[in-house]
């Protein structure tokens, strides 16, 4: 079965994330494709789809939400892994529900789901968005764990195989 990783990050973060689970796929035997959610079209050849975006404000990025909308049909129809990135597990930051985020809100409940922590560059920030984490008490630094990451890309690839 093919594997499509469809990705959404804002400062690039969760792009890392999401290639790092893609090489992992690769590794693992897995046939797989990565793309940017911006440019995602035809998905009709994958047997599943791994959706992963980075969360600001509790939401997923625009451009996954839209994804998710032109999609939402042959999505029901396809295996699915889902993970976020975000600041909301660091210690620091708020717990945030994930089941309000993500392909649950168009009705999709995937085969698995993780959230995993991101990454807080102020350089990389707009003035907007830096005031906002600060007022939102966010903590700094980058706080991925790429072991949980890969293990996680362990589980899915060992997912994916059980499906064959």
């Amino acid at each position: 079965m093919k594997i499509l990783v469809v990705w959404a990050s804002r400062h690039g973060s969760t792009r890392d994330i999401a290639n790092a689970i893609y090489e992992e796929l690769r590794s693992e035997g897995i046939d797989v494709d990565i793309v940017n959610a911006a440019d995602a079209k035809d998905i009709s050849e994958y047997g599943g789809v791994v959706l992963g975006s980075s969360v600001h404000m509790t939401q997923w990025e625009e451009s996954m939400r839209i994804f998710m909308k032109e999609h939402q049909a042959e999505l029901f129809e396809k295996h699915l892994w889902t993970f976020s990135a975000g600041l909301s597990s660091v210690p620091t930051g708020l717990v945030k529900d994930p089941a309000r985020v993500g392909a649950t809100q168009i009705g999709v409940q995937p085969r698995m789901n993780k959230q995993f922590s991101g990454c807080l560059d102020p350089s990389k920030l707009s003035l907007r968005e830096r005031t906002i984490a600060r007022l939102g008490g966010a903590a700094e630094g980058d706080f991925r764990d790429w072991d949980d990451i890969r293990g996680w890309a362990r589980a899915v690839a060992k997912d994916v195989k059980s499906l064959r």
